[in-house]
């Protein structure tokens, strides 16, 4: 997995450098021109971004790749404690945060969490049965040569799902390791996503656990 760190603390980045690159590719930028100088010759799967650096901040350059039709999974790293800042942060397409003073163990968990949503790494087609195929990285299903639009939030769903087979999942966790802090679903919302993916990829793929939440078989 490759990922792009900017943070403009030197002592920081060289610790999370010298810990991350045990486990992953990571190449470092001090600020957001560093940053669009490493996107013009790579892509990347995840971005771990400090909100307060020199110049433009985290959260404006965020905003900024996400017009450019950028939607690399973020972690941002932070030090305010003021949750405007982290409710601004998944408004604009955050994915996850880490507050300031953080365990290195608790970042890789983190984006380890990550991968998992975003299926990074992994291949690029799921065959859920002989005539259906998922592709995470489309969002797409095939199903008998035929290509079905799934959706950003079907396809987390479908993603978090097959990461977790045969596990009761409250719809409490997947509230909220899909949606945003700041714009959780009701659970008509929630239900009505559960009723698409059973159409496309069969009625009983998905069991319903009442009260409790679901289990995908």
């Amino acid at each position: 997995m490759n990922i792009l760190l900017m943070e403009d603390d030197a002592v920081l980045s060289d610790i999370l450098l010298d810990y991350l690159r045990e486990s992953w590719s990571v190449d470092y930028a001090f600020n957001s021109d560093e940053v669009y100088k490493c996107l013009e010759s790579k892509k990347y799967d995840l971005f771990i971004f400090d909100i307060n650096v020199t110049g433009k901040n985290g959260l404006e350059l965020l905003a900024e790749l996400r017009e450019f039709c950028n939607h690399t999974p973020t972690i941002f790293i932070t030090a305010y404690t003021d949750t405007n800042y982290l409710k601004k942060a998944f408004t604009l397409g955050a994915h996850d945060y880490i507050k300031k003073p953080f365990e290195l163990e608790e970042l890789n968990a983190r984006i380890e969490n990550t991968k998992r949503l975003f299926n990074i790494g992994t291949r690029d087609e799921v065959q859920l049965s002989p005539s259906i195929t998922f592709i995470p990285l489309t969002k797409e299903i095939l199903s008998n040569g035929v290509k079905i639009s799934l959706g950003t939030k079907n396809s987390m769903l479908l993603s978090y799902f097959l990461n977790n087979k045969k596990r009761l999942i409250t719809t409490e966790e997947l509230a909220q390791n899909i949606w945003d802090f700041d714009s959780l679903p009701s659970d008509a919302t929630l239900r009505s996503h559960i009723r698409t993916l059973r159409e496309l990829i069969g009625k009983d793929s998905i069991t319903t656990v009442r009260g409790q939440g679901y289990i995908y078989e």
